[in-house]
């Protein structure tokens, strides 16, 4: 295993930030680690990376103890922090060489520059200073710095934030090609891109871990289906809670009616409709997605 948490928990003060929380993520596996603001993501992120110990509870990356070979953990390990630090007055390529005389990388300093430039597309910008770069690019940057010592641990908190379209595109891109030989662990609020990138989920609410599947599981797992229809006239709410499958019916202005159901019931709404002379005008069926699975299992 590349990572694994073992019943941590993190106070400050009195306030508890984690909550017991245990997962691990394994080698060569892209994983979406998401919450709400304030479910303790960033702190999880920290103590992983060594940056902010644990209050109780253990984590290990590639075997070591982070408490114990803080050091030697933190070499393996690439991270871009939420707020992204960087040395505005350097240039990038400047900045770079920085970072890779940090991590000693002695005689290949300069060939590792020369790749995570090109890796991450910052060759038309390389010479010029940080802080002229927009946010896109300043996002490159970290992750060039996170890259740069080749680590097998990859650490990203909201790591496509502030970039356009087309840069969401090539960094997602990155990130995949990137899991194909490093562990990635990734926080971000972009549900499109959980599902895009990652192989799996981890979902925290107040400090514990209340989802830990692929995302397409996760969805099929719930087979939540939300039904609109409409009809010409009002209808019982018992002919449609009778059908196999319905959770749940409410009753909307203009004969509208939302179905909650456990499969696509369109099929058994028509014949209903037929054997009681009832006419429907529209029907609407809306598969659960992520983003409404997340923000179910983070209400509470």
């Amino acid at each position: 295993m590349s990572i694994q948490v073992k019943e941590v928990s993190k106070f400050y003060g009195k306030q508890k930030a984690l909550d017991n929380l245990s997962f691990e993520i394994s080698d060569a596996e892209v994983v979406g680690f998401l919450g709400p603001n304030g479910a303790g993501k960033s702190t999880m992120m920290k103590i992983i990376t060594g940056f902010l110990p644990q209050s109780s509870g253990d984590v290990f990356v590639n075997g070591l103890n982070v408490m114990e070979h803080s050091l030697e953990v933190r070499k393996q390990i690439g991270y871009l922090p939420e707020h992204n630090p960087l040395y505005l007055d350097m240039y990038v390529k400047e900045y770079l060489e920085y970072v890779a005389g940090i991590y000693k990388l002695g005689e290949n300093k300069r060939q590792r520059v020369n790749e995570m430039v090109e890796l991450t597309g910052l060759g038309l910008e390389q010479k010029k200073k940080i802080g002229a770069l927009s946010k896109g690019y300043r996002q490159r940057v970290g992750l060039a710095q996170a890259l740069i010592h080749d680590p097998k641990v990859l650490i990203l908190d909201e790591p496509t934030t502030g970039l356009d379209p087309n840069q969401l595109i090539e960094v997602r891109q990155l990130i995949q090609n990137i899991g194909k030989e490093k562990t990635v662990m990734l926080s971000t609020h972009i549900m499109q891109e959980v599902e895009a990138i990652c192989d799996r989920v981890l979902i925290i609410n107040k400090g514990q871990l209340v989802a830990d599947q692929a995302p397409k599981n996760m969805l099929n797992s719930t087979n939540q289906h939300q039904i609109t229809l409409q009809f010409t006239s009002d209808v019982s709410i018992h002919l449609l809670q009778n059908i196999a499958g319905v959770k749940h019916v409410e009753s909307l202005p203009k004969h509208y009616y939302h179905l909650s159901a456990s499969s696509d019931v369109r099929a058994q709404i028509f014949h209903m409709a037929v054997n009681n002379q009832l006419t429907i005008i529209e029907m609407k069926n809306k598969e659960q997605n992520l983003e409404s699975l997340f923000q179910e299992l983070t209400s509470q």
